[in-house]
């Protein structure tokens, strides 16, 4: 593991703390930023139940390859609850105070926490994490330097606990990490929010091993990849590709060594990082919205400063990229995994007719692959006009029963191009297909 590894998957890590800290266009009476908090939040024991907060764990399981003697480190992060009231020279609270041309607001902020426990060997262990409350006050003055009020910030200590177990599987090591919010039963959806770890995940370090990944593990460790639970989170190799020393376990969907784009300037703390249209959108605000924004939050006050200040080079370094999470190489067509349905959301999301694949004589036949039609004895009678007709394949679906059926378009049709826009290709059986291009190297 290297320095800038780890630097790349603290990167990754800090927009999984904020996912969703502020949603434009940043404004407190905004209905999206009325409701925040939306990722990785663990609630006291019972908030979910009495349907105030969020449940109070995440876990996951990991398997890795051990060394002869393997150590890990493990780094919680979470955000903290700050509620920051706004009172008056009176000491009266106020959702709002102005002074000349700034305002000031009442608001929930947050305060990142890190606990590391380790370096540890790999065994069980319960560790404590507690984190202290807070309570700290800041003047407001007007223009002149006159004092017209406070901003008092609150906190509320948080207590968890992070456990660890450990068993053997083969020659793997099965982990399962879990953070749990051990606080008070909450009295109410505010009381629940200001003791709850909010954004939480875990960064795992390993020297002596491997982390093996839970997405695409190797065959020998895919039956200990199967017996692994996870629950509210997944967990990722979070170094560069090549490095499987750091693992994110995390409660925002991600791939394997995921990065922070080299284009983007800055958080916007929105789901996907959709920088360039965020960008554009907070340019579209009024002086008066762009106010009300930087009076939130400091943060969302960063974002409507570096939008205001993008060059003309900068916009363009953010506009028309594009990028896919592997390589996004033809695959064979993924099965459906054992207990679950063919009509199932799950099953459905795994296939991708434009990028499956299907052997045919030793080759994978995809999207673009040219290929020699053969219709068979079942075939329709119309296909056998086609009988050694060269075609290109354009789509490769799997029914119900579990066949196989590609979809083409034929070399010599003049209507060629207009079939595939209106998706109207003749299918075939991978055993009718004789393909027309070489193994992929």
């Amino acid at each position: 593991m290297t320095a800038d590894s780890l630097a790349r998957a603290r990167a990754v890590a800090d927009a999984v703390l904020y996912e969703g800290y502020l949603l434009y266009p940043y404004r407190s009476n905004t209905r999206k930023n009325m409701s925040r908090w939306q990722f990785g939040v663990l609630g006291p024991p019972d908030a979910a139940t009495a349907g105030f907060g969020e449940e109070p764990s995440l876990s996951a399981g990991i398997v890795l390859d051990p060394g002869p003697d393997p150590i890990l480190t493990w780094t919680i992060r979470f955000l903290q609850l700050q509620r920051r009231q706004v009172v008056d020279s009176a000491g009266r609270p106020r959702a709002e105070l102005a002074a000349g041309q700034r305002s000031w607001l009442s608001w929930d902020e947050a305060v990142a926490q890190e606990i590391v426990v380790g370096p540890t060997a790999v065994k069980p262990l319960v560790r404590p994490l507690t984190v202290p409350g807070g309570l700290e006050t800041e003047d407001i003055a007007d223009t002149a330097g006159r004092r017209v009020g406070s901003l008092v910030r609150t906190r509320q200590p948080l207590t968890a606990e992070f456990t660890l177990t450990v068993e053997r599987d083969g020659r793997f090591l099965r982990l399962a990490a879990e953070v749990r919010n051990t606080a008070p039963p909450a009295t109410g959806p505010q009381d629940a929010i200001t003791r709850s770890l909010i954004g939480a995940h875990i960064l795992g370090q390993l020297a002596g091993g491997r982390f093996i990944s839970s997405l695409d593990p190797p065959a020998a460790a895919a039956a200990a990849v199967q017996r692994c639970a996870r629950h509210r989170c997944f967990p990722v190799l979070a170094g560069a590709p090549g490095d499987h020393s750091l693992l994110l376990i995390s409660p925002i969907i991600l791939y394997d060594h995921p990065e922070i784009a080299a284009q983007s300037a800055g958080e916007l703390f929105d789901a996907t990082e959709i920088d360039e249209i965020l960008t554009l959108r907070v340019m579209t605000m009024t002086e008066t919205e762009k106010a009300q924004a930087r009076a939130t939050d400091p943060r969302a006050a960063g974002i409507i400063d570096r939008c205001d200040a993008a060059s003309p080079e900068t916009m363009r370094q953010l506009h028309g990229v594009l990028r896919e999470p592997g390589l996004d190489r033809p695959r064979p067509v993924p099965e459906v995994p054992d207990g679950v349905d063919w009509w199932d959301p799950e099953a459905d999301s795994a296939v991708r007719p434009d990028t499956d694949a299907v052997p045919v004589s030793g080759v994978l036949v995809h999207r673009g692959s040219r290929v020699r039609l053969h219709p068979a004895r079942r075939a329709d009678a119309q296909d056998l006009f086609v009988d050694g007709a060269a075609a290109r394949v354009v789509s490769v679906h799997q029914d119900v029963d579990g066949e196989s059926h590609v979809g083409v378009v034929l070399d010599d049709d003049p209507a060629a191009e207009l079939h595939e826009w209106f998706g109207r290709y003749l299918y075939f059986a991978p055993d009718e297909l004789e393909p027309l291009d070489g193994p992929e190297k």
